[in-house]
């Protein structure tokens, strides 16, 4: 597993990927929520409340790193998530912003 450090404009975030054979599952957190690669289950964090989105790839086939994240594509995200303002259609680094 490899850590990782992401600034944003008002605090650090935490990136984690975890090589799962041919893919590897990607996800950035702040203290609030958390944008992911296509993997997560984003409504049963919303289960806890927990306010999660997942991204599509901005370019190429599938969500290798950190930097895909925060280019990708929100493609869902859960209830709690759209409650701090997160939309479909932003683009990762927009989402962590709201969190």
């Amino acid at each position: 597993m490899e850590h990782v450090q992401v600034q944003l404009t008002r605090k650090k975030a935490d990136g984690y990927i975890i090589p799962l054979g041919p893919a590897n599952l990607v996800a950035i957190m702040t203290d609030i929520g958390m944008v992911g690669c296509g993997a997560f289950d984003v409504a049963a964090l919303d289960s806890f409340s927990y306010p999660a989105a997942r991204v599509r790839p901005a370019i190429g086939p599938s969500i290798v790193d950190t930097d895909d994240i925060l280019k990708g594509i929100i493609k869902e995200a859960n209830r709690s998530a759209f409650g701090r303002g997160i939309r479909t259609g932003m683009t990762g680094r927009q989402a962590l912003e709201l969190l």
